[in-house]
């Protein structure tokens, strides 16, 4: 009788602990999870759209809009295009900047109104993402097809608000 009894006292004190484990597991679980979370921010604008424009959509479009194309001259057909990685790399990146300098227009402030302002930054990112896409594949066809709808995308926003 006296082994049973101290069977019963083992078990219970098993089982006691592992309800203990469980109810510690639950309760460091979503502290656990907390901790990995992103804390949220809220950014801040601070560039004007006219900033944005000269330091971030002006020179990315640039890059991307230099980095294919055909000169003819006396001296015959050049086919320019990235060469290397590196050179694709920054093509990528400008298109990248592209994408997100859309975004940029996007926030806080820097939306003009509700309607066509939010219409072509949109098709701001959608054109650099075609552009992003072409580069990282390395396609200079891509290049030069997502260049002139970067340029048209350009053009109607700029012919609606005016180069402020």
């Amino acid at each position: 009788m006296r082994t049973v009894h101290w069977l019963f006292v083992v078990s219970v004190a098993l089982f006691v602990t592992g309800i203990g484990f469980v109810i510690a597991a639950g309760r460091s679980g979503p502290q656990a999870a907390a901790a990995n979370e992103v804390p949220a921010v809220v950014p801040v604008p601070v560039a004007s759209i006219k900033q944005i424009m000269a330091g971030i959509t002006g020179p990315a479009a640039t890059v991307v809009y230099n980095a294919v194309g055909t000169v003819i001259n006396i001296e015959g057909v050049t086919e320019i295009a990235p060469e290397n990685d590196e050179e694709w790399a920054a093509v990528a990146a400008s298109a990248g900047a592209l994408v997100e300098s859309g975004n940029l227009l996007l926030m806080g402030s820097r939306v003009l109104d509700d309607g066509d302002w939010v219409t072509m930054a949109q098709a701001l990112i959608e054109t650099g993402t075609v552009a992003l896409r072409a580069a990282e594949a390395q396609s200079a066809d891509g290049i030069m097809g997502s260049g002139g709808d970067i340029n048209e995308t350009c053009d109607n926003c700029h012919a609606k608000y005016q180069r402020q």
